[in-house]
């Protein structure tokens, strides 16, 4: 149940069921409704263990936090019918990133997270290779392959998550190494087939934090040696991005507007200028359309409709306003804490700090904050909240 959970919120169905296009707004009663079983099945894994549920939420405030501004958002959105249905979506997909944290140890976990990734993968493969109307682009980007999904890039970022996921669920599970590398290469290999190179560099240095972290634990000298490395690491990248901007942009594969983002950044943070504190209402700003919409004002500056923000924290910005951003920042900084703890006292790390990064890295370029039906957010919550359960109740 839960790797079906899972799966129905990486939306592979979506695409290859109703298309991208019109399509996907007539049917979008439809797609709603398809979910609905991921939301019993969160409610059954809650329901094995209703207490450990309560006390893993109360170790997470910055969630609740993030959760209650959702809620109380609808008391401004401009439209609340809309907040009032997606605030119900985002909690039951929250719930489901819950239960599953409460429900599995790190290693297990891993496996459970892992067969999800693999199943997606083969189908992709299958479909590619089966289906290329389907799985493979043939207008933008011709000859990139795009999987179930609409476009080269979600596909290829899913398979990165994956290809981390796979490789950590190695590590934590011996026995069965060989397994998930294998399935960890096939990942790998249709990130290459991809053509996504931001998606590469996920893969990359998701791989690398795993490494690193388990060289970390060998001992204090080492830990030393991988938290210096990692900060001249970090050091280097800035460089580079600061005074070679040409050619790190050309390693990720946009240019300097990142393929026009920063033309909604900037509309979009003139709209929250006009309610900094209070945003618009969570998930309205893209939908609500109207002379004086956010939406309007928006398309008029950047020149195009964007579907989302494509970065986190502007998302939560003019959703939830000031509060929900620093609720958002809050948790995730709580998460980063407590994986720098955990690379010292238990292998949860191998799986915990490649996600954490990769996440965080999505954020800067994709809305992928407090998401409703998306399984990005859900293994932020599943980490997040693992990551603040006791000690005792952690294992491998």
């Amino acid at each position: 149940m839960s790797v079906g959970m899972l799966a129905l919120y990486s939306q592979f169905f979506v695409f290859p069921i109703f298309g991208d296009g019109p399509g996907i707004v007539a049917a979008s009663g439809v797609i709603r409704a398809i979910y609905l079983p991921a939301y019993i099945i969160g409610l059954v894994l809650v329901a094995g263990a209703p207490l450990s549920f309560l006390a893993a939420l109360a170790r997470q405030p910055f969630l609740l936090l993030v959760l209650a501004m959702v809620a109380l958002s609808y008391a401004w959105s401009i439209a609340p019918d809309q907040t009032l249905r997606r605030a119900v979506a985002v909690y039951f997909t929250t719930l489901g990133g819950v239960a599953i944290a409460v429900r599995y140890r790190w290693a297990q976990m891993a496996e459970i997270i892992g067969t999800c990734f693999a199943s997606l993968a083969v189908l992709s493969l299958v479909v590619c290779l089966a289906a290329p109307s389907i799985g493979v682009m043939h207008e933008i980007f011709p000859g990139a392959w795009r999987g179930l999904w609409a476009e080269k890039n979600a596909f290829g970022g899913n398979m990165a998550l994956g290809c981390i996921i796979m490789f950590a669920a190695a590590a934590l599970n011996p026995r069965r190494a060989l397994i998930w590398a294998a399935f960890a290469a096939l990942a790998l290999g249709l990130v290459l087939m991809s053509t996504s190179k931001t998606s590469l560099v996920s893969a990359m240095l998701g791989m690398g934090v795993i490494g690193a972290a388990a060289f970390a634990r060998r001992g204090p000298a080492a830990a030393v040696a991988v938290v210096w490395t990692g900060v001249l690491g970090a050091a280097l990248v800035a460089g580079v991005a600061l005074f070679a901007p040409d050619q790190f942009f050309s390693l990720l594969g946009k240019d300097a507007t990142f393929t026009g983002r920063t033309q909604i950044w900037a509309a979009a943070l003139r709209q929250i200028a006009q309610r900094p504190w209070t945003g618009f209402g969570y998930g309205v700003v893209w939908t609500e359309e109207g002379n004086w919409a956010p939406l309007a004002q928006i398309v008029k500056e950047a020149g195009f409709k964007p579907q989302h923000a494509h970065n986190a924290w502007i998302e939560q910005w003019l959703g939830q306003g000031l509060v929900g951003v620093w609720a958002f920042g809050l948790m995730l900084a709580q998460a980063f804490v407590l994986a720098l703890v955990s690379v010292f006292r238990h292998p949860g790390a191998l799986l915990a700090a490649p996600i954490l990064v990769v996440y965080t890295l999505m954020s800067l370029t994709e809305s992928v904050g407090v998401i409703y039906h998306d399984l990005r957010w859900v293994l932020f919550v599943v980490v997040a909240v693992k990551l603040a359960w006791p000690d005792e109740r952690i294992g491998t």
